[in-house]
């Protein structure tokens, strides 16, 4: 792969944690880590550092220009809404995620539409109209810019064909720009990736103790690590950084039949509530999932477990999904849903069962799903073919394939949360939410109950499949709507669901009838970041990495997973450079043995989730952290 004059940079400044092997170096850059040093060159090109935020809509529209985006008033307004005052560096980057630059054949694809007779211009007054009134609308003042343009305009009329040519070039120049401009500024490219997956400068305000008694410093190298020990010492190859660490252990293979947390004997007699919910994984990475309220009408002893949802597949087909690890964390509201305190998580594991037994009191609770994307993650393998959703019967009319239907089945199985066998409009909204983006009324939700079957006021099974049936029908047999639909659940074009993880919770009570709802479905939030980092800060091991202690490696280890935190108790930001090259048998969740990371001042965040590759085999964490002045 060739490098860019930003990842030449970004090479040179991790000669010290790399192998002085050149090759190795080279493999170690991906289309990730380019992608993200675009994204800070953007950044930089318009703030000092990767830690200021955005503070305005005319700040957003500027580094995206600066990105090589175009965005319309449509697409700011999207992601600045009237609740937002800020966005970070990791907001920007998912931003550039989902709004990919057009390309000159998307655009020219899109002129061709309204230019029918192929002369090649629009006349300005159509011009006006369509986008204005079309799609995603754009203002007249949009319009007038691209209007007044001198070079692809004359006599009225826009030349499509220059226009296109000119929209893509300026585009690439910007984003050519600010990366020229990150290459000749060494401080700037010292700087490297910013705290990209998990964190946010908001996180900075939060405030968890730390048990200095596990910290140290002083190690006896001479000793081996034993399985499951973490050891640190100083790595020879750390001698030009300001400081270095190295965190080793050895873990063994995974039982997945022991359990230390025993079911009580007497489970069978408590109250219990079940739902459901499901991780889907964005184009960007981004996971997705259902959030839950839980209430208890009062204090009793708790038993809660999380599972991947085993649904019932055709033969020969398998649940990729069920060896997706899973999590939930408890959180306890007291005065408002900004200030959530951990209760406890499901990290005891049987099978594909985690599980959590505590004492609660009585009051709400957020139950927030986890999931450390080390196995939910984007598949390369591209599905030649593409299953067959519908035919046309004896009588030429159109029919659900029998693959079809199972999946259809098993998403019903999905968004019937209570699992009552029906599927409410709350519940349907989800899933169009999901799908769409928008949500039902309770006018359409009336159409959709007189046109298909339903009981006590929700949709069947069998009405579901004739929903979609329908939307078949309306297209004529054309079935690109439910592509988009399965697509959006985790589906490739196999049928199969390799990108998204559907589970069920269950919470039993001893001494109340517990209620769980689902309440949202969004990415991650800034509590469950707080959760992560505050039971890892619990019951992990700290590791100095500064004379002056005040940068903390927090590392969590249980049988199935390794998580790692970092604490910034300083005044000024650190990046940390993180090597994995040694570990064996292993696979995080950011895809890179090699990258860096940005924490603010006064801050924690975490650095990475790392799980082993074959659960079958031992697995060995070695990992060094890296502090660069």
């Amino acid at each position: 792969m060739a490098s860019s004059p930003g990842s030449n940079a970004s090479l040179s400044s991790q000669k010290i944690v790399l192998s002085e092997s050149s090759q190795a170096k080279k493999s170690q850059y991906s289309e990730e880590e380019t992608f993200y040093m675009n994204c800070r060159a953007a950044y930089l090109a318009v703030f000092k550092s990767s830690l200021e935020n955005i503070k305005s809509k005319e700040q957003l529209c500027l580094v995206l220009q600066q990105a090589g985006r175009n965005p319309s008033q449509k697409v700011i307004h999207k992601y600045w809404t009237p609740q937002t005052t800020a966005l970070n560096f990791d907001d920007f980057c998912n931003i550039l995620k989902k709004e990919k630059p057009a390309t000159e054949t998307e655009l020219l694809k899109a002129f061709l539409k309204v230019d029918v007779n192929n002369d090649g211009y629009i006349l300005h007054t159509e011009l006006h109209k369509i986008l204005t009134t079309r799609g995603e609308k754009m203002t007249v003042e949009e319009v007038n810019a691209i209007t007044k343009l001198a070079d692809v305009n004359s006599n009225g009329k826009l030349y499509y064909n220059k226009f296109c040519k000119l929209y893509t070039t300026t585009n690439e120049q910007c984003r050519k720009t600010a990366l020229d401009k990150l290459e000749d500024n060494s401080r700037l490219r010292r700087q490297q990736f910013g705290s990209h997956v998990e964190t946010s400068s908001q996180s900075a305000a939060s405030s968890i103790s730390k048990p200095s008694s596990r910290t140290t410093r002083k190690i006896d190298h001479k000793t081996a690590p034993k399985r499951g020990d973490n050891r640190t010492s100083r790595p020879s190859s750390a001698q030009n950084c300001k400081a270095s660490i190295s965190s080793s252990i050895i873990m063994g293979t995974i039982n997945n039949t022991n359990s230390e947390l025993i079911e009580p004997n007497t489970l069978k007699d408590w109250q219990c509530a079940q739902s459901k919910g499901c991780f889907f994984l964005e184009e960007d990475g981004e996971i997705i999932t259902h959030k839950y309220r839980l209430y208890l009408p009062q204090r009793s002893t708790v038993y809660i477990t999380i599972k991947p949802l085993n649904l019932s597949q055709l033969e020969g087909k398998t649940s990729l999904w069920l060896s997706t690890d899973t999590a939930l964390y408890v959180l306890k509201e007291n005065e408002s849903q900004e200030n959530l305190q951990l209760m406890g998580f499901t990290e005891v594991r049987n099978k594909e069962m985690f599980k959590w037994k505590g004492e609660l009191g009585s009051g709400i609770y957020w139950l927030i799903p986890f999931t450390t994307g080390c196995r939910l993650k984007k598949i390369k393998n591209q599905i030649t073919g593409e299953a067959k959703l519908v035919y046309r019967d004896e009588d030429g009319e159109l029919a659900l394939t029998k693959e079809f239907k199972a999946t259809l089945s098993d998403i019903f199985e999905i968004i019937d949360l209570d699992g009552n066998g029906l599927v409410s409009l709350e519940e349907y909204n989800f899933f169009e939410l999901r799908t769409s983006g928008e949500k039902c009324d309770e006018e359409a939700w009336a159409v959709c109950k007189e046109n298909f079957d339903t009981k006590k006021n929700e949709l069947t099974r069998q009405g579901f499949m004739d929903l979609h049936l329908m939307e078949a029908n309306d297209r004529e047999g054309d079935t690109s709507d439910l592509w988009l639909t399965l697509l959006s659940l985790g589906y490739n074009k196999a049928l199969e669901m390799t990108e998204a993880c559907p589970f069920v919770i269950d919470i039993y009570a001893e001494k109340c009838k517990p209620k769980i709802k689902a309440i949202y479905l969004e990415a991650g939030s800034r509590q469950l970041n707080k959760a992560i980092c505050k039971s890892v800060v619990n019951k992990g091991d700290a590791k100095v990495l500064d004379n002056g202690e005040s940068i903390i490696v927090y590392t969590y280890k249980s049988d199935t997973r390794i998580t790692s935190v970092i604490e910034n108790k300083s005044e000024n930001k650190v990046v940390i450079h993180v090597n994995n090259e040694q570990s064996k048998n292993c696979v995080n969740n950011r895809g890179l043995n090699i990258f860096a990371v940005e924490v603010a001042p006064k801050s924690m965040m975490i650095c990475q989730h790392v799980m082993p590759l074959n659960e079958q085999e031992e697995w060995i964490y070695n990992c060094v952290h890296s502090l660069f002045p």
